[in-house]
């Protein structure tokens, strides 16, 4: 069940709370109180910020929203965050003390603001600068800013409560079979680019975000026990930190976490953890060029793990590096890359087949036929790019083109001109009378390249 929050202290509060009294049908649930379906709405007296457990006031909420103005410069803006202290509390709440965050329907409520808010305002999401810090029940703030104007304007305060009542029967974490896919952040500044573009672009949830101002005014004596409450009251294994933190990164080393990249949630995503951890064991990590394809999204398993013909991808990368690149996504369940994950460099894992259809002798034993055979007939399309023909033969790709020699041509009296020229493009020329043919002045070059994969090791 959604518990709202309305602070009659908070202008914006009520405001919002008349658009959300108007959007659904409620009934009266005792003094100061109202519910409908899937939620209940509770007004209090005091400021939001100040509340001790407000969550006590509801019937056994799994998610509490509290909605509230945003003050600032910043216009017309909605936003959303997690509530608690890192560092000293300022506005309602105590010192370095989170809530319990509410990942999954931050992202979800800011998702929803994105879609219902009026053509004129901005959505945006904040780190965790505010109480109250004991709330009793996972929870979040919904803000309607950022000045008076805005507070009391029916069309803003309408799409935060649309964006609210979206929160109806929504998980406040997002569990996979391995664990939570939420982050946390260390280090942005009050509003967090990143962290929108991270809610945006990939399939992970972010719990607490820890201000670069807040994380300054945290004493060394402190800094442990917060930067584990961090990750505990989000219920995260990773975090994203910026900039050059050292002794952040110390400690969530220390306490068995992970800082990673941006890179990193973006591969990632739609990709089973379990999967990524065996990839990064098997081949390298995310950071140091591991890269997803296609079938990881519905992959079980890592597969087969490879190594493709060297020649082969050499040739082909030299040609299309960026056509040889998708190539090797399509097929691959995982693969490395160096050079800012620009060029496969031939460690892969691949699609397994069953015991009907693969065979040891094979090009590569264990693996999906079907699959290596595309991948080898896409690979081999590259080629062609550069080679007039290509032919298979015993494990082998012989790729040929007819190549014109210059100095045949010169010792048949034929210098560099017009004649030259033609005679290079193909075309018949005459000297001294004599036509010459230019098969005559053109030699077949051949290149075999096996076709065969090697061990991994």
């Amino acid at each position: 069940m959604l518990g709202i929050v309305v602070s009659r202290a908070d202008e914006a509060s009520v405001t919002i709370a008349e658009q959300l009294r108007e959007l659904a049908d409620w009934s009266p649930d005792g003094e100061d109180r109202y519910r409908t379906d899937g939620a209940q709405l509770r007004y209090f007296n005091e400021l939001h910020t100040e509340l001790d457990r407000p969550a006590a006031a509801f019937d056994n909420p799994d998610l509490l929203a509290v909605a509230s103005r945003h003050s600032g410069d910043t216009g017309a803006l909605l936003t959303a965050h997690h509530t608690g202290n890192v560092g000293p509390a300022e506005y309602g709440g105590a010192p370095n003390e989170l809530s319990r965050a509410a990942p999954n329907a931050h992202a979800r409520v800011i998702a929803a603001l994105e879609e219902f808010a009026p053509p004129e305002y901005e959505v945006g999401t904040e780190v965790t600068h505010h109480g109250p810090s004991t709330v009793g029940a996972p929870s979040l703030f919904v803000e309607l800013g950022s000045g008076p104007d805005h507070w009391t304007a029916p069309a803003p305060a309408r799409a935060v409560a649309r964006a609210i009542l979206t929160l109806r029967g929504v998980d406040p974490d997002r569990p996979g079979a391995e664990g939570y896919r939420h982050v946390v952040g260390f280090g942005d500044g009050h509003y967090a680019p990143r962290i929108e573009r991270v809610l945006a672009e990939t399939d992970w949830a972010v719990g607490h975000v820890a201000a670069d101002w807040a994380l300054d005014a945290i004493t060394d004596e402190a800094l442990p026990t917060v930067v584990e409450s961090v990750f505990e009251r989000s219920r995260a294994t990773r975090a994203l930190v910026e900039g050059t933190r050292p002794a952040v990164t110390e400690q969530i080393e220390r306490l068995g976490y992970r800082a990673v990249g941006e890179r990193f949630l973006r591969e990632t995503t739609g990709v089973s953890l379990s999967l990524v951890a065996t990839a990064e064991r098997r081949l390298c990590p995310v950071n140091g060029g591991l890269r997803f394809g296609d079938p990881a999204r519905t992959a079980a398993d890592i597969g087969v793990v490879c190594r493709l013909p060297e020649e082969l991808l050499a040739e082909a990368r030299g040609i299309d590096r960026t056509g040889t690149t998708e190539t090797v996504a399509e097929a691959a369940i995982a693969f490395e890359t160096d050079q800012g994950g620009t060029r496969p460099t031939g460690l892969v894992a691949l699609p397994a087949g069953n015991e009907s259809t693969t065979d040891p002798d094979a090009l590569a034993p264990g693996v999906d036929p079907t699959v290596y055979e595309r991948l080898l007939d896409a690979l081999l399309e590259v080629l062609a790019e550069r080679y007039e023909t290509i032919d298979r033969e015993d494990g082998t790709a012989i790729a040929a083109s007819e190549t014109f020699d210059p100095e045949r041509a010169r010792t048949l009296g034929i210098s560099e001109g017009p004649a030259f020229g033609r005679l290079a493009a193909g075309e018949p020329v005459e000297v001294d009378g004599e036509w010459i043919p230019p098969e005559v002045v053109h030699e077949r070059r051949e290149r075999r390249f096996p076709l065969a994969v090697d061990p991994a090791d």
